[in-house]
């Protein structure tokens, strides 16, 4: 390991916690009354360092990259539908696309390691509105088959990771929507939970883009033979390269960064997720700036969270990815930050409170 990681400082501030809870409780409503928005606005104040929390110019970006391991016949799709999508998203017509538009969201797609060259017959230096190239492999190269040897080296683990870093450090705003694309990116994701959860690999594999019975168990049996096969990788980080993907890599290099420069960060599924995973065993302070927007469909999702101890804010049956869930919860951020700033105090309304008066009936 030679990239050196952000430092997170914890952001938890007794006085600021108290303020906030107080301003809640002085709302016009019964304490506690608004539950789970109530503490999320104070997760966002805490994170935002304020009682009156603004969210500033929220970026929605999605991280796309191949996986060699597709050749082993783990999805119900072929790889190319990595490069097709990211170009649906770059057109505005995938369900990230729409969601972001409607939530008022930048979108940024990052090709992270697709076998697809974005940037053909163009002239040198050009680039592509919403697309960054941050490949870190060659021009059109993903992730190598963990079955047969590591995903990636060490070397490009760091390179991936430093790449995350530096593409947060170029954004405005302080909010960071996480997404994701790449064909083969659930064993990816199945394989780093099994490993650092230690559960068994039967737990954590679902259906992925939409495999049936037979073939769930197939791809089981592959993902048993990759954690077989990387035995010795154990530390996150030699977990990420021997059996991760370029964009969850580089995911992880952005999600430390963001933390460290305390942007909320809404986790989108369950690939996005295992991203905190590894991110989060570097350094335990990042889950302090995180929400994670829904509980995915994909089986490995509920035992994810519970080994991060978190609960998702939606629970909708989604599946899809892309950062489709954060877009969906993002609205409740929004709610939980007016509430705070803008909901008047009994003393403001002038409206009485509850009674702390002792009757005697």
């Amino acid at each position: 390991m030679t990239l050196a990681l952000p430092t997170l400082a914890n952001i938890h501030d007794a006085a600021l916690s108290e303020s906030l809870q107080s301003t809640l409780d002085n709302k016009t409503k019964p304490q506690g009354s608004l539950g789970r928005l109530e503490l999320l606005a104070l997760q966002i104040g805490q994170i935002l360092g304020t009682a009156a929390p603004v969210l500033e110019a929220p970026q929605m970006v999605v991280f796309a990259g191949d996986h060699g391991l597709t050749a082993r016949g783990i999805s119900a799709f072929p790889s190319d539908v990595t490069w097709q999508m990211v170009e649906n998203f770059l057109a505005g017509g995938a369900a990230v696309s729409v969601l972001s538009k409607q939530n008022g969201i930048a979108l940024t797609v990052v090709d992270c390691g697709v076998n697809h060259d974005f940037l053909a017959g163009m002239p040198g230096g050009s680039k592509r509105p919403g697309l960054q190239v941050r490949k870190v492999a060659g021009a059109e190269s993903g992730t190598a088959d963990s079955s047969a040897g590591p995903a990636m080296t060490a070397s490009q683990c760091d390179a991936a990771m430093a790449q995350g870093v530096a593409l947060v450090k170029g954004l405005p705003g302080n909010a960071l929507l996480l997404g994701e694309m790449g064909i083969g990116n659930t064993s990816a994701a199945s394989l780093i939970l099994a490993r650092i959860a230690g559960l068994d690999i039967s737990v954590c594999t679902g259906a992925g883009t939409g495999l049936d019975a037979p073939a769930v168990q197939r791809k089981t049996d592959v993902l048993r033979e990759v954690l077989h096969k990387h035995a010795e990788a154990v530390a996150p980080l030699e977990v990420l390269a021997a059996m991760g993907g370029f964009e969850i890599a580089t995911m992880v290099g952005a999600v430390l960064q963001a933390a460290a420069e305390r942007r909320v960060i809404v986790v989108d599924g369950f690939i996005a997720s295992s991203a905190v995973v590894v991110a989060n065993a570097l350094q335990p302070l990042v889950l302090q700036r995180c929400m994670f927007a829904h509980r995915s469909g994909e089986r490995g999702h509920e035992f994810m969270l519970q080994h991060l101890g978190v609960q998702a804010l939606l629970d909708l049956g989604l599946r899809l990815g892309e950062g489709s869930g954060a877009a969906l919860a993002w609205p409740l951020l929004q709610s939980a930050c007016t509430i705070l700033r803008e909901m008047a105090s009994f003393a403001s309304a002038g409206v009485s409170e509850k009674s702390t008066d002792t009757v005697t009936v």
